[in-house]
């Protein structure tokens, strides 16, 4: 059985925190004879000295050093427990997973996990990068709780979230660069192009682009990330239709250039914010989606 309690722990660190009784007792809503008496129990109990009191103020020992680092955590794991006792009957979901399409720029999505997780400093976070593909699969089977895809799901909520848009790209001294005039789609077909699985199939092009333009290629690589095709492109291994938010850094440093294309120097990736059940989703899940919306609606 233990010696001590938990509400002594408490009063000890206060008069810690405090340097002193009195500024512990106001801290504590204690009186401070029963701060006092709180610490002389906690020290006959351990029968160690904790503190020594040099006129108003109190000193931790050597001993009481140790024991704080011990104390503090002791504290703060029985405040996780009641937050967590707290969330349970509140019904606040444990764990939120979320499938992401990694074309949302990361600034965005991390402001919006911060932001939630601000309010519910006890929730998990599970990300899966996913293919466009997956993503009725994976709400489906409820492998995740919401999903951020390029692929409009019907019969389920599906919100619109926000267009990404992309533009084509190559290193600097890519061959490409050196047309003196306008590039056309002719011109790409004995180039390489880098192409993320799935990507190239769901991004809305130009109306002056046609489809017979943009699949006749002759050579492509194609990856399942996005950050392995910016990191292709930045090699000069191809060239590529890259998301700006993602690689306007690569531009300002001018490692890339934009291709003087003539048409369809740009397309657009539309994501969309689905659900299984917005009215299931619990409140975690719910603040997730209003932070996200919020986020892309000020950029």
């Amino acid at each position: 059985m233990a010696k001590a309690t938990l509400e002594q722990w408490r009063m000890f660190k206060a008069v810690v925190e405090c340097g002193g009784f009195a500024g512990a007792s106001a801290a504590v809503h204690k009186s401070q004879s029963t701060v006092h008496h709180a610490v002389q129990k906690l020290e006959a109990a351990l029968q160690i000295k904790l503190l020594e009191v040099k006129g108003r103020k109190a000193f931790l020992t050597d001993s009481g050093k140790l024991i704080l680092r011990r104390a503090e955590f002791l504290i703060q794991e029985a405040s996780n427990i009641e937050s967590v006792a707290t969330s349970l009957s509140k019904g606040i979901e444990n764990t939120l997973k979320i499938a992401v399409d990694e074309a949302l720029p990361q600034a965005v999505l991390y402001q919006a996990l911060v932001k939630t997780s601000e309010l519910y400093p006890l929730l998990k976070i599970d990300l899966i990068e996913n293919v466009p593909t997956s993503t009725n699969e994976l709400l489906n089977n409820a492998v995740v709780d919401l999903a951020i895809s390029s692929i409009p799901t019907f019969g389920i909520s599906c919100d619109k979230l926000c267009d990404i848009e992309f533009i084509a790209v190559a290193h600097k001294e890519h061959v490409l660069h050196q047309h003196s005039e306008q590039l056309s789609f002719r011109d790409l077909k004995s180039h390489r192009q880098i192409i993320v699985r799935d990507l190239i199939t769901h991004t809305r092009y130009n109306e002056d682009c046609s489809s017979t333009e943009r699949l006749d290629l002759d050579m492509y690589w194609t990856v399942s990330h996005l950050r392995d095709a910016i990191d292709m492109v930045s090699q000069n291994l191809g060239f590529a239709w890259l998301p700006i938010t993602h690689i306007s850094y690569l531009i300002d440093n001018r490692t890339l250039k934009t291709l003087n294309l003539a048409q369809g120097a740009t397309r657009a990736l539309r994501l969309y914010l689905t659900c299984d059940d917005t009215d299931r989703l619990g409140p975690a899940a719910q603040e997730f989606k209003e932070q996200l919306k919020l986020i892309i609606n000020k950029t």
